[in-house]
């Protein structure tokens, strides 16, 4: 049974992932509203890195959701998936620099919690 920070790290997960999920479906979609800057060093097209989001917030999603159970794979499986969402979001900043930096910041702190978020008291 998960409690304290993992349980925050677990709906953080949710909620950043659904984000994510969101953020595919606008670049598979709407990649006409998506403003793509010139001359940046990680240029892509924004229908592909739509699905990369969107397979990634699926993935995001279901590490939250398994967080619940207080699996310590599951701790791991957190940590990776959300430095992934970092790095991808990192890679996303030239085309949505706001909801890259809100999901850049839930990463981070989903990470922090996972790390921090077991202790045991030795008596």
């Amino acid at each position: 049974m998960a409690t304290g920070w993992t349980v925050f790290a677990g709906i953080m997960l949710i909620a950043g992932g659904i984000m994510a999920i969101f953020q595919g479906i606008a670049g598979i979609t709407k990649d006409d509203l998506i403003v793509v800057t010139r001359h940046y060093v990680y240029s892509m097209n924004t229908t592909g890195w739509g699905w990369i989001h969107l397979i990634l917030g699926i993935v995001i999603v279901l590490a939250g959701v398994a967080l619940f159970t207080g699996a310590v794979w599951a701790r791991a499986v957190g940590v990776v998936v959300a430095g992934l969402g970092m790095i991808a979001n990192f890679l996303w900043l030239p085309y949505y620099p706001f909801w890259a930096i809100v999901l850049i910041a839930i990463d981070a702190f989903v990470i922090w919690a996972l790390c921090v978020g077991t202790t045991r008291k030795e008596t």
